[in-house]
């Protein structure tokens, strides 16, 4: 199995659905923009947000095993994939490409 290396790219965040929305909350997301993480025998790493990882494990267990070119070309490293955790409100992009040993 390969590993997978997870990278959190970009936030976007959402006042206006926050305030229509969202009840107000004091702790949102602990990811930072840069952050990595090593998935090893497509595991969720420790530290990874388990909503984050709900959104990639599909993804990140594929390219563990080998599979990749999702949606027949729709990244241009067929052996990655970019992944969007599922906060409608802050919602995190992350990269996920097979570390090459």
């Amino acid at each position: 199995m390969y590993k997978v290396r997870i990278t959190a790219i970009r936030q976007t965040v959402y006042p206006d659905l926050m305030a229509k929305y969202e009840n107000p909350i004091e702790h949102t997301c602990d990811v930072l923009e840069g952050q990595q993480w090593i998935s090893e025998n497509g595991q969720r790493p420790e530290g990874l947000c388990l909503s984050a990882w709900g959104s990639m494990r599909e993804f990140v267990e594929a390219l563990a095993r080998g599979e990749g070119n999702f949606f027949d070309g729709w990244m241009q490293n067929p052996k990655s994939a970019m992944i969007s955790c599922n906060d409608g409100f802050r919602p995190f992009s992350f990269y996920l490409e097979v570390v090459e040993d």
